[in-house]
């Protein structure tokens, strides 16, 4: 657990000229150190949050889905842009109602409803506006990218895979980069539990710094890896709402894309000490292992 982190007094002074005084700041930061996220309490009670991003990749992802993707998921349903100041990187954000819906305790009719909210909400974001020509150069190339990143990744993990798993994530980089076009569109990035808030208004979604043009299929992976491997019937809800079923290229795109992300979590987790992420990508791989070499 990272140690408390305080608001720069410039950042709370940039701040108050924009929203009034502040009365109260509670760092909201995730552990990893990167992770830098104030919630901010305004005299009259009504909270904001101030983020500053932790690259400048982020910053311009997170700021132009903000101004121009988010607000297709209707009001209450992602937090809004109040102002941004690229030197510093940072952004100012209004509050969503809600908790983490990992942190709740549903119940499995509940799991569903939230799964049908998410799917609805994520083919809101995915229909956001046609893609301009670069944009959509960028998503058709996406899944060769990712496929390009499993070096990378197997550098890092290091040991961490032995001799099989390491060819197993090489064959399916391979088949990933043999997919063929498939539905693109503007992705969240980051589609997970954790930053899905559910309240009695519904579902949210925050946290768009890794928002990018891509093949839509890759804002399922880590459900897939995590919720559906366990729960068909929430990628069933997931999906009815989403409102199509995934091809059968997509389907063979996300097991590839799959064991990509268990390579990046061995790598990420245990250098960051994230043992959750450590063990969705064990899972995920030992999972694969035993389907592909029963």
């Amino acid at each position: 657990m990272s140690s408390t982190k305080p608001l720069p007094a410039a950042l709370k002074r940039w701040a108050e000229q924009r929203i009034g005084p502040v009365v109260s700041v509670r760092d909201a930061s995730h552990s990893w150190d990167r992770s830098r996220v104030w919630d901010l309490e305004g005299g009259s009670g009504v909270h904001r949050y101030l983020k500053v991003s932790p690259s400048v990749k982020f910053f311009t992802r997170e700021s132009r889905a903000y101004r121009h993707i988010v607000p297709a998921l209707g009001h209450t349903r992602a937090p809004h842009l109040i102002d941004s100041r690229a030197q510093d990187l940072v952004l100012l954000l209004t509050a969503v109602p809600g908790a983490p819906v990992k942190e709740l305790g549903l119940d499995t009719a509940q799991w569903r409803t939230v799964h049908q909210q998410a799917g609805a909400l994520c083919a809101r974001l995915h229909e956001a506006g046609e893609l301009d020509r670069g944009d959509r150069v960028k998503a058709e190339a996406s899944l060769s990218a990712a496929a390009d990143g499993a070096e990378k990744y197997l550098a890092r993990a290091g040991d961490r895979l032995d001799h099989d798993e390491q060819q197993l994530v090489r064959d399916h980089a391979a088949r990933l980069r043999r997919v063929g076009p498939g539905p693109v569109g503007y992705i969240h990035g980051n589609n997970q539990l954790r930053n899905w808030l559910w309240s009695t208004s519904g579902l949210a979604l925050v946290d768009f710094e890794r928002s990018r043009p891509a093949a839509r299929v890759q804002d399922f992976v880590i459900l897939a890896t995590t919720q559906w491997a366990d729960h068909p019937d929430r990628e069933k809800a997931f999906l009815r709402s989403y409102g199509r079923e995934l091809s059968d290229a997509e389907r063979h795109a996300l097991r590839c894309l799959s064991a990509l992300d268990a390579v990046n979590c061995l790598a990420w987790g245990p250098d960051n000490g994230d043992a959750e992420v450590t063990a969705r990508g064990r899972r995920t791989l030992d999972r694969l292992m035993k389907e592909d070499r029963p």
